[in-house]
């Protein structure tokens, strides 16, 4: 019964003094930061892929992974903006399961979070270093962001999260993009609410500090998909919905109106291959609708370099140990193909 404290771990300030980002890294993510700002602005023509595996369990196969999309992104950055997604935190509905590099930085092993948030840190800049992109990450614990707050482009918050006050509160102190996704149950109203709570200053208690935020007005919303009391998959990414969410925006009073569809969980049924035609008919709406196409800004998807998944010790390189994600060569082929649309 209880808690038991097995060890004090290193503050942000203390792992970021032994593990800095050059500062080099640090004008280059001011540079995407900007970018990637005014997409959600509206400032921006450009279209973000959120792209990547669903948990980043691996540095060499992820790094692997991100520098292929940087040659890619060389080639269609007038276009689109490619942003990575490197996910070490990995949300479980049982709460039974690899959760990530943060808790497991060998999936094999215990869980060691002091060598897991060494690895995080370490893996992200590695990332940076070697391709040029800086990256997404999800945030289940918000008590981790600043371990990663000067390193991240980008920021997500799950539909278990996004009811949550601490979640919310924390968004609004972040001065990158952060998108909230609707909750499980499909109720967008609570995504709004998300948004609008993050976009908004607020006092709360942080790590032990009494602090004061000045909002986000980069928070925006992401549709993954609902299930319903049957356990069915609904999803939220067709022409309809995309309208009624454009008219729910219109009811309240939120910045930077902005839609992220997200082409796998709920809105795919977690059939990774139906990410290529979620994304494109995502597209399909934008071209015939002015309006939406104004709303939504971008795309989140699964891939990995190799399509599907195994269970942890199959040891297949860059084959992803929790959803199934696209492989390399489809995800390759999607991103040209999205490009053509703008």
């Amino acid at each position: 019964m209880g808690f038991q404290f097995i060890k004090k771990l290193p503050t942000p300030d203390e792992i970021r003094q032994e593990y800095p980002l050059p500062q080099s890294l640090t004008s280059l993510k001011q540079v995407r930061d900007e970018e990637i700002k005014k997409v959600i602005t509206g400032e921006s023509n450009k279209f973000l892929v959120i792209i990547g595996p669903c948990s980043a369990d691996n540095e060499d196969s992820v790094c692997d992974y991100i520098n292929r999309l940087a040659k890619i992104n060389d080639k269609v950055k007038d276009k689109l903006l490619l942003i990575p997604r490197i996910y070490t935190n990995k949300p479980r509905t049982t709460g039974e399961g690899y959760k990530g590099i943060v808790h497991q930085p060998d999936p094999e092993k215990k869980p060691d979070f002091l060598a897991g948030l060494i690895a995080m840190r370490k893996m992200h800049i590695r990332a940076i270093e070697e391709s040029g992109l800086t990256s997404a990450d999800e945030m289940l614990y918000p008590e981790n962001w600043r371990y990663l707050s000067d390193i991240l482009s980008y920021v997500a918050i799950g539909a278990r999260s996004v009811e949550d006050q601490q979640h919310r509160l924390t968004v609004s102190g972040f001065d990158v993009p952060a998108g909230m996704k609707n909750p499980t149950s499909g109720d967008l109203s609570v995504m709004l609410n998300s948004v609008y709570a993050a976009q908004h200053s607020h006092s709360f208690i942080y790590r032990g500090w009494e602090v004061t935020t000045t909002g986000n007005q980069l928070t925006h919303t992401i549709l993954r998909g609902a299930v319903n009391k049957h356990g069915n998959n609904i999803p939220n990414y067709h022409y309809e919905d995309l309208n009624l969410l454009l008219e729910m925006y219109n009811k309240m009073n939120l910045l930077n109106p902005a839609c992220i569809i997200d082409a796998n969980h709920s809105n795919s049924g977690k059939q990774y291959e139906q990410q290529i035609r979620i994304a494109k008919e995502v597209m399909h709406s934008r071209k015939l609708n002015s309006d939406i196409h104004r709303l939504v800004k971008g795309v989140m998807i699964e891939s990995y370099i190799e399509e599907g998944c195994q269970k942890i010790g199959d040891g297949v390189y860059g084959k992803s140990i929790t959803d199934p994600c696209l492989g390399w060569e489809a995800s390759e082929r999607l991103i040209y193909e999205l490009a053509e649309y703008e």
